[in-house]
């Protein structure tokens, strides 16, 4: 039981952190961390959002599955 409590706190701070990566209508922090590296490597810094993308989701998708489990047991 604790065991599932403290991954669901890791992974819901997977959650965050992924949320707070993802570009919006300005560059979000996505854009601050790159660094401005997308005009130099082209379609790297797309890729790397996609792979953000990707992971938000799935952590995402962890989140509901443990709170679930969490609310069950």
């Amino acid at each position: 039981m604790t065991a599932l409590k403290v991954l669901h706190l890791i992974v819901s701070i997977a959650v965050i952190v992924g949320v707070l990566l993802q570009s919006g209508k300005s560059a979000g922090l996505s854009g601050a961390i790159d660094g401005g590296a997308t005009q130099f490597l082209g379609s790297s810094g797309r890729k790397m959002e996609e792979k953000i993308n990707k992971a938000t989701m799935v952590a995402a998708i962890a989140f509901m599955v443990l709170s679930f489990i969490l609310a069950v047991v």
